[in-house]
């Protein structure tokens, strides 16, 4: 049971609703995810139902991280996945297995993403950018030898878009620890029907 139990979508307010709408920027770079056949994040969208402000605020956040944001959609679901790894995140692990496969990320590279940047095959690049995501949360920055390996393919903004996307998603795995929120009931259903696409966790 969650500390905080989560609003049922009927208890949504016309506010948080309205709040909801932000998930999509006005100039979006990517198209929206899929829906059918995806976790719903029911769980993730009740807690946030207690505070529609902090609702509203943080979804135009996340709106721009996930759909304005100037990475590729492989680069910023690397990111997140490793987050929810370093984190021992299992809602944000599981959620966001289903929009690294949407991504073009394999089997294979899910588990060198639980492994870490050490793992083998990973390009001087990407292993950087997993690299990143560990020493954000470990040591609140990016070392110098990372930062000239991501330099030498990003520009600002993607920098920029690198530090605040590993940032939004380790807050909310500190939501989901904090609130010791439970999987989505949708989660079991969908993993068993697609388990071939799932053999990793965190």
């Amino acid at each position: 049971m969650a500390r905080i139990e989560p609003l049922p979508p009927k208890e949504f307010s016309d506010e948080f609703r309205d709040a909801m709408t932000a998930l999509r920027p006005p100039n979006p770079r990517h198209q929206p995810m899929p829906t059918t056949d995806r976790p719903k994040a029911l769980n993730t969208l009740g807690a946030l139902a207690h505070h529609p402000d902090l609702a509203k605020a943080y979804f135009t956040f996340n709106g721009h991280l996930l759909l304005g944001t100037t990475l590729s959609e492989r680069q910023r679901e690397l990111i997140i996945m490793r987050v929810a790894a370093v984190r021992q995140s299992s809602y944000e692990w599981y959620q966001h297995l289903f929009v690294a496969r949407d991504a073009g990320i394999t089997d294979e590279e899910v588990g060198r993403v639980a492994y870490g940047p050490e793992s083998p095959l990973w390009s001087p690049f990407e292993a950087a950018l997993l690299r990143s995501v560990d020493e954000m949360i470990t040591d609140g920055g990016i070392s110098s030898d990372t930062w000239a390996v991501l330099t030498s393919e990003l520009d600002t903004r993607q920098l920029l878009d690198v530090i605040f996307t590993a940032g939004g998603y380790d807050i909310l795995a500190r939501l989901f620890k904090s609130f010791e929120l439970a999987m989505d009931d949708d989660i079991p259903e969908l993993m068993a029907r697609y388990s071939q696409l799932f053999p990793v966790q965190p």
